[in-house]
């Protein structure tokens, strides 16, 4: 499959049509060897052709910025069905800006604000949410700063934070996404620990949060929740059976 994708990337056509396509020129080919052979080093496929798809769109990834990954798409069905009508949401740690695009464009109804801390990665997510409505934010998500002039008053945060603990062994791909984007100390919750705390001022009463964390933490992602003043908490499972990302709902004042 990524062979084919990588043809239909040299020849600028689509998979499907490469059994009626013409023969490559010798340029096209020498181009399509050569990026066969760093896929075969590993490098990833969306490095390769400068693209992501994930959901309904198209994202531009390279190097600097973490390549979105199918799962996280999960995390977005389920922060669809808890945003309301007109409702506010801040996408923490947002990367190449996956989950605000995909709000964005599929809940135009909704102000979304994305906050990456990395410049690098900054650069990549201003390009992908032009002309989308959502607000780029280069600042920490974590830090009692960002966007404190909404403190109290958002419906919904999501989170792709890094969350690898730094003794768990991943895949070749993963060493050419940006380190800090990846792995969060020993245990891996060096980010998801405060960013609990910070999504609990964000967020209006009863609002809703979720974010992504290592398959070790099924049990720890959500008594972070728990201890973070957040009610209803939930782990949910991708589709392969691995606990994948925890959600929780702030708890109402009395």
């Amino acid at each position: 499959m990524d062979a084919e994708l990588l043809a239909a990337h040299v020849s600028g056509s689509t998979r499907a049509r490469l059994l009626i396509a013409d023969d490559p020129a010798a340029a096209q080919l020498e181009r399509f060897d050569a990026l066969v052979e760093r896929r075969c080093a590993r490098e990833p496929l969306q490095h390769l052709t400068g693209s992501a798809a994930f959901r309904y769109g198209e994202l531009a990834v390279g190097p600097g910025v973490f390549v979105p990954r199918p799962e996280t798409e999960l995390l977005v069905d389920w922060a669809l069905e808890h945003l309301p009508k007109g409702g506010t949401v801040i996408d923490a740690c947002s990367g190449s800006g996956a989950v605000a695009h995909a709000l964005a464009t599929e809940r135009p109804d909704a102000t979304v604000w994305a906050v990456e801390i990395d410049p690098d990665a900054f650069e990549w997510l201003e390009s992908n949410l032009d002309g989308t409505g959502a607000t780029p934010v280069n600042a920490d998500a974590i830090a009692s700063g960002t966007l404190a002039e909404l403190d109290g008053l958002v419906d919904l945060v999501t989170a792709n934070p890094p969350y690898v603990p730094f003794e768990i062994e991943v895949a070749p791909e993963v060493s050419f996404d940006p380190s800090g984007a990846v792995y969060a100390a020993e245990a891996g919750l060096a980010v998801i620990q405060p960013l609990a705390v910070r999504a609990s001022r964000w967020l209006r009463p009863g609002g809703w949060y979720g974010f992504e964390h290592d398959d070790t933490h099924r049990r720890a992602a959500p008594e972070i929740l728990r201890v973070s003043g957040f009610t209803e908490v939930e782990d949910h499972d991708d589709l392969a059976g691995r606990p994948r990302f925890a959600t929780g709902r702030l708890g109402l004042l009395p």
